[in-house]
């Protein structure tokens, strides 16, 4: 199979990148912590006019498309174009996955590592969740040029390669709770926070550009509701009805913790004014009118080790499975024949 779905390239590769291991919550920050990297040097230009095949993996061609089609996929996470200046340290660096991944892909098949069909269709059904409807999931397969069939195939191909690596680098990938500690003791200036606080809200929103008669409207909105507040009923069931913030009105206005500089100004001035259970009067911003009531207040303080141990012990698992893997597939390389032809 010539063809390289990206996203599989994503799941594969990017997988072992800390950054990706290790997503910290907002409750619990990991730093990305990393020595100095060196100067990187110039790349090798790339031809504007890319060859049929940019490159071949043991005599398995990669073809111009397959590279296209990747960079095509970074540049859509990213939501821009490359940078012109970056075009030949960008291609050449999707080129180096590409190959690394053709590495693993044929490495797998060598060892004929048997995929149950259950454990694809969860794949496929898990890639589906991401989309919002199965008309956006079908729509997105037809822009790559790919049906039903050929993702499965990508989906054994990613799951053949995710289960050798778990055999292979096994226990190398392990990290001590020695070395959890040790990372926390030495990185003590990522685990300061700032002061913050813990609010909900009810939003009664006004559209931008609205006239003032609009606005007044919205304000006398706004009013009706914080009197039902005021009369003491439930904060939470009143942010459900009337809150026009669609990601916290279902969970009754919470916005959980957030520090300065998170929010709009009079909102943050506001919640920052309140004490513990307080409530606001109306508050307003571009958005509209707020009703803010305060659930907790943090004072800046260190993180506990307890709090971040997991994040860390993921992140640092991360840059193991990372090191481990490049190492891995340089171990294929140097038995391998690579014929870059850019």
């Amino acid at each position: 199979m010539t063809r390289i779905l990206p996203i599989l390239v994503v799941l594969v590769l990017a997988a072992c990148s800390p950054s990706a291991a290790a997503a910290a919550s907002s409750e619990s920050p990991v730093p990305q912590a990393s020595p100095a990297a060196a100067p990187v040097p110039p790349a090798q230009p790339v031809p504007a006019l890319l060859p049929d095949v940019v490159a071949r993996v043991n005599g398995e061609a990669i073809s111009k498309g397959d590279l296209e089609m990747a960079v095509g996929e970074l540049e859509g996470r990213a939501g821009q174009p490359m940078p012109a200046d970056q075009r030949d340290r960008i291609v050449r660096r999707v080129l180096d996955q590409l190959i690394g991944y053709r590495l693993l892909r044929q490495e797998s098949m060598a060892r004929k590592i048997a995929v149950p069909d259950a454990d694809i269709e969860a794949k496929i059904a898990q890639i589906r969740s991401q989309f919002p409807s199965v008309e956006a999931f079908t729509q997105t397969l037809e822009l790559r040029n790919m049906t039903l069939e050929t993702l499965r195939a990508d989906a054994r191909e990613g799951i053949q390669i995710d289960t050798m690596l778990r055999t292979e680098l096994g226990a190398k990938t392990a990290v001590t709770a020695e070395q959890v500690t040790e990372f926390y003791e030495k990185n003590p200036a990522e685990f300061q926070q700032d002061e913050r606080v813990r609010a909900s809200h009810i939003l009664i929103g006004v559209p931008e550009n609205a006239d003032p008669a609009a606005r007044e409207q919205a304000r006398v909105r706004a009013a009706d509701v914080l009197k039902e507040v005021k009369a003491g009923k439930d904060f939470a069931e009143l942010a459900k009805q009337y809150s026009n913030d669609p990601g916290s009105a279902p969970g009754g206005g919470d916005l959980g913790y957030f520090e300065r500089g998170q929010m709009v100004g009079p909102f943050e001035q506001a919640a920052f004014a309140l004490a513990p259970a307080q409530t606001s009067d109306l508050v307003e911003s571009r958005f509209g009118y707020h009703i803010i009531k305060v659930a907790d207040k943090q004072a800046p303080r260190t993180i506990p080790i307890a709090d971040v141990r997991p994040q860390i012990q993921q992140y640092l698992e991360g840059q193991s499975r990372e090191q481990q893997t490049d190492a891995f597939v340089g171990s294929l390389r140097a038995k391998g024949k690579i014929e870059i032809l850019i």
